[in-house]
C-alpha cells in the first residue's frame, strides 16, 4: 500500500467503547454552508446507471437527515442534505462537486459513492480545502492524510480485504486453481492488487484473471472463460449488477466453484436474491455490519432501533438492502462529528473531529467492530467478520478480524 498498510489479526475481545467528548460552546465561528439555523452537506451517487443499485445508499441517507432534523437538527441546526444523480460516471461527478462546493457552498461532503468517481474528484477537494468525508469506496488512497489531508474514508480497505480472501483460500481450498472477475477501473484493481499480495507466492494458483467495464452488457462471457481456463475457486470482484449477473451465469453452466464475492456486493436484497438463493450458497464474503435478514440480530437493540426508524422514514425500502444499514451507520458517525464541532462549524474543525474518534460504537456495526482515527488514521473502520450465504442470509463464522497499523 502507498500510505499506511493494515494487516488483519484475528482477535477474540470485543474493542472497548469510549463515550462522546464533552463539548464547550464558544463564540461561533462559520465558514460556507453554515449558520446558527442550518448546515449544507454535499453529496453525489448513482440513482441512475450501471450502478444505480447503489441509489438505496444515498436515499437512505436522506431518509437519515428527516429524522435528525425532525429531532431537532444538529445543535439546534437543520440539515440540508444536497445529493445529486451522478450516474457512476467521474466527469459527472466533477460537474455535481463543483455545483456543491462553488454554487451551494457546501460546508462538506459525506459518502459521495464510487472509486472511480472520487478519484476524480479527489485533488479538487484538497486544493479547495472542502472536507470530503467518509467516501463510500474502501480503497486504500482514502487513508493519505499526508498527502490528502481534507479526504477520510470509512469501510475496510479493499486492499486488506482482498488479501483477507487470498490467506483464506490458501488455508481452506485444496490445490486452488483460481480464477478472478474484476471490474477494470481503481476499484477493481485495489481489490486484485490485495488478493496478489495475499497469495504471495502463490500468485501462480491464479489460472485466469478477466476484466470488465462498467459499461459491458454482461459478463456472460468472462464467467465461461474462467470456467474453461479450469477454475475451481472464483473471487468475484464486481459492483451488484455484476455480481449478481456472474453468480447466475456460474450456476447456469454448471460450475461448482468455491466463490469469494467482495463486501461491496453482499447485499442479499440487490445480489444475492436476483442471482437467486439457490444459485449463491456457500458463497464467502467479510462483513463489518449486521445484515438485518440475519435472525441472529432480531432482539438487539441497534437492529430494533433501525427497523424503527426504517418503518416510519424509510418505509418503501426493503430491509434486505444492506445499502439502507451502510446509509444509517455513515451518517449516525457523520451526525456525531457535526455535534462535536459545536459552534464551530469551520471545516478546518470538521476535519479535526472527524480525525479524533476513539473506539466509538456506530450502531449496526458488528459487536467488536468500533469506529477510531486520529490525525494520521485516516481510516474509520479496521475490522471485519467472514460469513457465509445459508438458505436467505448470511452466517457468520470465525472471529473479528481487526486492523493494525503496519
Amino acid at each position: 500500500m502507498k500510505t499506511s498498510r493494515r494487516a488483519f489479526i484475528a482477535a477474540a475481545s470485543a474493542a472497548t467503547v469510549v463515550g462522546s467528548p464533552s463539548l464547550s460552546f464558544g463564540q461561533k465561528k462559520y465558514d460556507d454552508g453554515a449558520t446558527d439555523s442550518e448546515i449544507k452537506i454535499g453529496h453525489t451517487c448513482p440513482y441512475s446507471g450501471p450502478a444505480s443499485a447503489y441509489g438505496v445508499n444515498g436515499k437512505a441517507i436522506v431518509a437519515f437527515w428527516d429524522m435528525i432534523n425532525d429531532k431537532g437538527g444538529i445543535n439546534g441546526r437543520k440539515i440540508k442534505f444536497i445529493t445529486l444523480d451522478d450516474g457512476y460516471s467521474p466527469p459527472k461527478t466533477v460537474e455535481m462537486i463543483r455545483q456543491l462546493v462553488e454554487q451551494e457552498k457546501v460546508l462538506c461532503t459525506h459518502n459521495t459513492l464510487g472509486t472511480a468517481c472520487n478519484t476524480a474528484i479527489h485533488k479538487y477537494m484538497n486544493q479547495k480545502k472542502v472536507p470530503h468525508l467518509f467516501v463510500a469506496t474502501g480503497a486504500s488512497k482514502w487513508g493519505n492524510p499526508k498527502d490528502f489531508p481534507w479526504t477520510m474514508g470509512y469501510q475496510p480497505d479493499y486492499h486488506t480485504e482482498g488479501v483477507i480472501y487470498a490467506k483464506h483460500i490458501l488455508a481452506n481450498v485444496k490445490d486452488a486453481k483460481i480464477g478472478v472477475l474484476m471490474q477494470n477501473d481503481d476499484y477493481g484493481k485495489d481489490y486484485w492488487d490485495g488478493f496478489k499480495d495475499g497469495l504471495g507466492k502463490e500468485v501462480g494458483r491464479v489460472v485466469k484473471h478477466v476484466t470488465f467495464e462498467i459499461t459491458d452488457p454482461t459478463v456472460d462471457s468472462q464467467i465461461i472463460q474462467i470456467k474453461a481456463a479450469g477454475a475451481n475457486t472464483f473471487f468475484n470482484i464486481a459492483t451488484p449488477k455484476f455480481a449478481a449477473q456472474a453468480m447466475r451465469k456460474v450456476a447456469d453452466i454448471d460450475w461448482k466453484p468455491v466463490q469469494y464475492l467482495n463486501n461491496v456486493s453482499a447485499s442479499v436484497g440487490t445480489v444475492m436474491k436476483p442471482a437467486g438463493f439457490d444459485n449463491v450458497q456457500g458463497v464467502i464474503t467479510a462483513a463489518y455490519v449486521m445484515d438485518p435478514t440475519d435472525p441472529t440480530w432480531d432482539d438487539n437493540q441497534d437492529m430494533k432501533d433501525f427497523k424503527a426508524w426504517m418503518a416510519k422514514y424509510h418505509p418503501t425500502a426493503h430491509l434486505a438492502d444492506l445499502g439502507n444499514v451502510s446509509g444509517y451507520t455513515v451518517s449516525t458517525l457523520m451526525a456525531e462529528t457535526l455535534r462535536r464541532c459545536g459552534d464551530t462549524l469551520t471545516r478546518a474543525n470538521v476535519m479535526k473531529q472527524a480525525a479524533s474518534f476513539q473506539k466509538f460504537r456506530v450502531p449496526m456495526l458488528l459487536p467488536g467492530i468500533t469506529v477510531s482515527t486520529s490525525p494520521t488514521d485516516y481510516y474509520p473502520i479496521q475490522a471485519v467478520q467472514l460469513q457465509r450465504f445459508k438458505g436467505q442470509t448470511w452466517e457468520r463464522f470465525g472471529e473479528i478480524m481487526h486492523a493494525e497499523s503496519s
